[in-house]
């Protein structure tokens, strides 16, 4: 299961920060470089895959020319990768690499008029000249910064440090400094892949072009963190244009209180007085995302109404500072508005939205709080800055991972101006992606996609791979994941169903709602509906199905309910028992809700749903099946992935286990990655293609 605050699947840039420092220590050798590795045959293959540039990051010049950015490469000998940075101008033109070392420059920033770059490595805040060259540490704090921001006008920073928040042997004993227990009266304990032992708060400090000083941390003596854990960053943090206010996202809660809520909120820190102020109590749900408008006299922000439901609509809204008035900007809309970006002149803002599988770019103004769509095409674009009459923003699809992309906000046309990965796309063959509309059981419109492999002839016969999505509220949209590739499947040979079934977020509220109390209902249909959709046509021989999370938890239950019409499962960081979930989870506020209430309620929603736990249908198990599992996962333990192949083996069905004891919910290092891919199609192949 995975949390809201990130937009499912956007992994280039999980896989490069968790590769790339603060974790493992990085290997001091020499520069990673851009791969030139050959294609062999034109078809996609694991190593291929990790060997692409990652871009991301885009950061417009002061004068609005020129666009510095980052790009991580990946050694698989190494077993790491490491980020670069680059400049080009606002065309594309004039592309060079500025930097080449052994250890990531990441949070790259213009300062001095773009004369030099603020940027961190290793935790440390360093500049350099717009070339490259004489680099010079500016400052350090505690255990490391991870992200920054400079203030509008350059004399301050906002940093993100991490603080302790549980006590030690040693903080209690003297004469036991080398004890390791962790001594836990509340919840959350732990959160995703680690037990919370210190937490994420921004700090202030005064920054001279040369170091920083007067460091002060915001939340000074409070239990609370910002950014939130686990995965949300500097986006939750925004400077007021005149450099005296910060807004800040909280959840300001401990213990129980903590695990059940979704209860995040706006603060205003107004730097002189030290104070803070909620600008959005008694707006119960997820509240993120606050940018100031250029004038500094409204703030726009994300929310969620319904406390609890991290999975609700995004509404966009925007408050007046002087009068205190919200407005909701998509009350009309029914799709997820994200990534807010204030038009210059504060009439109106752009942000994302994915609808019908598609994120594209749009608008909508103050005034008239008219939405416009702005861009088309199977491309998802990410958040756009604004340079001159252009907007920049990241775009990637099924078949391409992330370019940056140009585009005019008045015609919505737009021109790829990176080509990072162009020597080894021209080299690949990908398979054709199909949009397809099929009725459900209920006689609804659900959207899939279909991907065929390279070469594909609908004369032959062909395996296929139903593809069971996570979340279990996300989308199958166009977005290249490095975890879960549909091109790389496609390229050993499947066809790949990607439905798009009750629980997505791209298709409307009512649709994402539909799941919650209902998992074992009306989707895994959905599930079904797309697989007999496929088997209509003469090509699809052998059906197998995979997925993670609650994709993984979709294959425990149709194991057990499937009756013949899969061949081969592969579960990877599934929910196998229910109860023990619920129980064992960290974010309590999403079982509880999405499962009706705790096991010991007795509500018919909670009974039904705990009634239908995959573990209790095991008994009918009779179809190969492979469980993967990171051993650090502590959003679905990995006892789940035990307790399902252990019954496997002790019914005697075909099945095998893949444990990675470094790994979290996702598996990210390179070669545990490859690792993954191979026996994911070893097993596949065995059961599918003979």
């Amino acid at each position: 299961m995975k949390s809201k605050l990130l937009v499912m699947l956007i992994s280039s840039a999980v896989f490069t920060s968790a590769c790339s420092g603060g974790g493992e220590k990085a290997v001091e050798e020499t520069p990673i470089s851009r791969s030139s590795i050959k294609v062999e045959n034109g078809l996609l293959t694991p190593e291929i895959m990790h060997s692409m540039g990652k871009v991301s990051d885009p950061q417009i010049s002061p004068d609005g020319k020129e666009i510095l950015y980052g790009v991580s490469f990946t050694s698989i000998e190494q077993n790491r990768n490491n980020r670069e940075l680059f400049i080009m101008n606002l065309d594309g033109t004039n592309n060079r690499q500025i930097t080449s070392t052994p250890k990531s420059e990441n949070n790259a920033r213009w300062i001095n008029d773009g004369r030099e770059i603020l940027f961190l490595m290793s935790g440390e805040l360093w500049k350099m000249n717009r070339d490259g060259n004489k680099r010079v540490k500016v400052g350090e704090y505690g255990t490391g910064i991870s992200e920054f921001e400079l203030s509008p006008s350059g004399n301050k920073i906002l940093f993100v440090s991490n603080i302790k928040s549980i006590q030690k042997s040693g903080d209690v004993w003297s004469d036991l400094p080398k004890g390791t227990g962790r001594m836990i009266d509340k919840l959350m304990y732990r959160h995703w892949d680690r037990f919370v032992e210190d937490i994420p708060h921004p700090f202030v400090a005064e920054f001279d072009g040369k170091n920083i000083s007067n460091v002060f941390d915001i939340l000074e003596g409070e239990p609370y963190e910002s950014p939130t854990l686990p995965l949300s960053g500097i986006e939750q943090l925004s400077w007021s244009p005149d450099g005296t206010k910060i807004l800040y996202a909280s959840r300001k809660l401990t213990g129980v209180e903590y695990a059940y809520s979704t209860n995040t909120d706006i603060y205003l820190f107004d730097i002189e007085t030290k104070s803070h102020k909620n600008l959005t109590e008694g707006m119960p749900g997820y509240d993120t995302d606050p940018v100031f408008s250029p004038d500094g006299k409204h703030f726009a922000w994300l929310s969620m109404e319904r406390a609890g439901f991290e999975a609700d609509k995004h509404r966009l809204f925007v408050m007046n500072f002087e009068t205190g008035e919200k407005r909701d900007l998509t009350a009309n809309y029914k799709y997820n508005a994200d990534s807010p970006v204030w038009l210059p002149d504060g009439s109106g803002l752009y942000f994302n939205s994915c609808v019908n599988a598609v994120t594209g770019i749009y608008q909508v103004n103050l005034d008239s709080e008219n939405i416009r769509k702005i861009t088309e095409g199977w491309f998802d674009f990410g958040k756009v800055s604004v340079a001159g009459e252009k907007l920049i923003a990241l775009y990637r699809s099924m078949s391409m991972p992330n370019e940056i992309v140009s585009v005019d906000p008045i015609t919505g046309e737009y021109s790829q101006i990176s080509d990072e990965n162009g020597h080894l796309l021209s080299q690949i063959t990908m398979g054709r992606v199909e949009e397809r509309w099929i009725k459900t059981v209920d006689n609804k419109d659900m959207h899939m996609w279909v991907v065929y492999p390279p070469g594909f002839d609908p004369e032959k016969k062909y395996p296929a791979i139903l593809f069971c999505s996570g979340g279990p509220q996300g989308v199958m949209s166009q977005n290249w994941s490095y975890r879960w590739n549909f091109q790389l499947m496609a390229a050993n040979g499947y066809v790949i169903i990607l439905p798009n079934r009750r629980g997505t977020t791209a298709f409307g509220q009512e649709w994402t709602d539909q799941i919650s109390g209902d998992y074992m209902g009306l989707n895994m249909q959905d599930y079904i509906s797309s697989v007999k959709e496929m088997k209509r046509e003469k090509f699809i021989d052998k059906v197998g199905a995979s997925g993670a999370s609650y994709g993984g938890y979709s294959i425990f239950y149709l194991a057990g309910i499937h009756k013949g019409m899969f061949s081969a499962f592969v579960s990877h960081a599934g929910i196998f028992n229910q109860e023990h979930m619920y129980m064992t989870t960290e974010e309590l506020w999403f079982p509880h809700w999405d499962n009706g209430g705790a096991p010991w309620d007795d509500n018919p929603v909670a009974k039904r749903h705990y009634a239908h736990s995959p573990h209790k249908f095991v008994k009918n198990w009779d179809t190969p099946i492979l469980v993967t599992h990171g051993e650090l996962d502590y959003r679905v333990p990995v006892d789940q992935g035990m307790a399902a192949f252990n019954a496997a083996q002790a019914l005697g069905v075909p099945s095998e286990m893949l444990l990675f004891p470094d790994e979290n919910h996702w598996i990210l290092k390179p070669q545990n990655s490859i690792q993954w891919n191979r026996v994911y199609f070893r097993w596949f192949d065995k059961w599918l293609k003979n």
